[in-house]
């Protein structure tokens, strides 16, 4: 999963957020361009300038820093000019001749027109309606603070202009969402009951405590001690005078006046045209034109391979009992589980040192950007997943990071940890991310591309690596590799099952706990996550199950001429793609191969 902390200042967001996550960026030069591909690059570039100015906090996370004083226009006025913005590019682009283009810039064409469509189609639904989810908004803006680098007087100064514009964004929040009221468009009660906490952690009598502190705690060397002392007071003044009086204005009108008007229902078929919302989420996270029914049915089919594979490991395990009873043994007994966040951070870092070796088994490219762990901050730990990870910066000034929650060591079981490594970090998402910055001769679009079901289908398929490079080396770690396919299996199931079928939340909950053996605490928390993001997780199964397809086509059809190394290179080369588009990509490998 990727970067969640942000999701929800972005809830807001037109095709220009859209651009800066799909990097739709700065044109790249190459030979012989036909005049219409210099066009379109120009275009290109136009739209990128626009999605930084529009998201200064996606243009922060890019390491872009003209805009780092500011924050996105989050207004009813701004999103309507900004949604016109995305019509207008539409008619834009389909006013260039696809034909003149050559098959490069084609590519480019057809992916970004693939966006274009996309983001005007859910201009439909109004998403701005619900600006806060239960995983992120205006409550954890602090958030942002993991993406930026603090290390000359300039970025301080950045940061306290954007704490003081922070009650603004507030009141255009709490704006939103009185509109969301009156267009019943509101999200479920069961999820926005954490909120409240959540702008608490904002409220503190001491402007040191405050999550927006942090910076201030500890300056760069860059920072002249000259300068330390007042940036402090200024910031312990806008913490005092402005931000903690805003969370209070927001705290009240959340807790008496919105939380009241949330809706009791799970489904996202609850909202206004929720039906048609939840297919285009289905067909948007999935770049596939598969029906619910259709993703459910294919849910239900893995379920049952993974349960048969789970039984052989019980017995080479040794355990005489029933799969759930081996499954409460696997998140109840005391060896599975460390005592303490440091000593899971610990073991977090050493099965990446332990996974980086191996590498060379199944890939001849390694990329040049590094990553690093790091623990989920504690302000969102208890209502965030189990780890995530937030790509380097395309200029190269922050490295790939791989969040872990160290909230609860005693709900995080240790035979979880080298599938969720190999997917969040290495070889999943930071290869996906760093070997796309690498791509020789690409534009920026396609080296900074983000489509769920390529990148999530990749980290899934990237779990499934470790077999091949030999880290599965009992029937514990292979029971862990099992379990979280079979949580990506599950959530065919149970997305589909309570957004189209009427499944209750506690069914979900049911049936996830009947079928793998996570713990109760991330049951709950990933149930709460697939109501929250209705679509999402059925990119994960579907993009590796193509993938994994994929790589049995190609070792049928190339048979001794078939080079592990080489298919996850290739799969890697293009970039982030629709699911059709790789396919294409790589049936034409194989016939060069042949």
């Amino acid at each position: 999963m990727i970067r969640p902390m942000i999701r929800g200042l972005l809830r807001t967001a037109s095709l220009a957020a859209v651009l800066l996550f799909a990097g739709i960026g700065a044109p790249q030069v190459w030979a012989q361009r036909t005049d219409e591909g210099k066009r379109l690059d120009a275009f290109f570039a136009e739209e990128w300038e626009r999605g930084l100015r529009e998201n200064p906090e996606s243009a922060s996370f890019e390491g872009d820093r003209r805009y780092n004083d500011r924050w996105s226009d989050n207004s009813l006025e701004a999103i309507a000019a900004s949604e016109a913005a995305d019509r207008e590019a539409l008619a834009r682009l389909k006013r260039f001749d696809r034909s003149k283009l050559g098959a490069a810039d084609q590519l480019n064409y057809d992916t970004f027109l693939w966006l274009l469509e996309k983001t005007v189609q859910r201009q439909a639904f109004r998403e701005y309606l619900q600006p806060m989810g239960h995983q992120g908004g205006v409550q954890t803006a602090d958030g942002l603070i993991e993406g930026l680098a603090f290390n000359e007087v300039r970025d301080y100064r950045d940061w306290l202009a954007r704490m003081r514009a922070l009650p603004e964004v507030i009141d255009r929040t709490i704006a939103l969402m009185r509109e969301g009221v009156k267009a019943g468009n509101v999200p479920p009660r069961v999820l926005m009951q954490r909120v409240p906490a959540q702008i608490a952690a904002q409220i503190v009598d001491d402007p040191t405590a405050s999550p927006f502190y942090r910076p201030f705690a500890k300056f760069a060397a860059g920072v002249p001690e000259s300068e330390r002392a007042a940036l402090q007071a200024e910031a312990r003044k806008v913490i005092a005078e402005r931000i903690v009086p805003a969370y209070r204005k927001l705290q009240v009108y959340f807790s008496d006046a919105y939380l009241p008007k949330t809706r009791t229902g799970i489904a996202v078929a609850d909202l206004p045209n929720g039906k048609a919302y939840y297919d285009f989420l289905a067909s948007d996270y999935t770049t596939t034109d598969l029906s619910a029914d259709a993703i459910h049915a294919i849910g239900l089919k893995e379920v049952a391979r993974i349960r048969g594979e789970m039984e052989k490991v019980k017995t080479e395990a040794g355990f005489r009992g029933t799969l759930p009873e081996f499954f409460t043994f696997l998140r109840t007994d005391p060896r599975f589980f460390e005592t303490t966040p440091e000593a899971l951070l610990t073991r977090y870092r050493a099965i990446a040192k332990r996974i980086d070796p191996e590498l060379v088994k199944v890939f001849r490219t390694i990329p040049r950007q590094p990553y690093g762990v790091r623990p989920i901050p504690d302000t969102i730990a208890p209502d965030t997943t189990t780890a995530y990870y937030q790509q380097g910066a395309s200029d190269g000034s922050r490295a790939g990071f791989y969040y872990v929650n160290l909230y609860r060591p005693d709900m995080r079981p240790i035979w979880e940890m080298m599938p969720l490594s190999l997917h969040e970090a290495v070889p999943g998402h930071h290869f996906q991310f760093a070997r796309g910055l690498e791509l020789p001769d690409a534009p920026m679009f396609r080296r900074t591309a983000y489509f769920v079901a390529y990148g999530e289908g990749w980290g899934l398929y990237a779990e499934q690596l470790g077999y091949d490079m030999g880290l599965y080396d009992d029937p514990y770690d292979r029971m862990g590799q099992l379990a979280y396919e079979m949580w990506r299996a599950v959530r065919l199931v149970v997305d589909t099952g309570m957004h189209a079928k009427g499944w209750s939340r506690e069914q979900a909950i049911a049936y996830f706990k009947d079928n793998a053996p996570k713990t109760d605490q991330d049951i709950v928390n990933e149930i709460d996550r697939y109501i929250g993001t209705p679509g999402q997780a059925l990119a994960y199964k579907i993009g590796q199950l193509k993938i994994s397809g994929l790589r049995a086509r190609a070792e049928q059809t190339l048979g001794p001429k078939f080079d592990l190394r080489d298919f996850n290179d290739a799969v890697l080369e293009t970039g982030s793609v629709p699911l059709e588009t790789l396919e294409r990509h790589i049936d034409a490998w194989i016939a060069a191969r042949r």
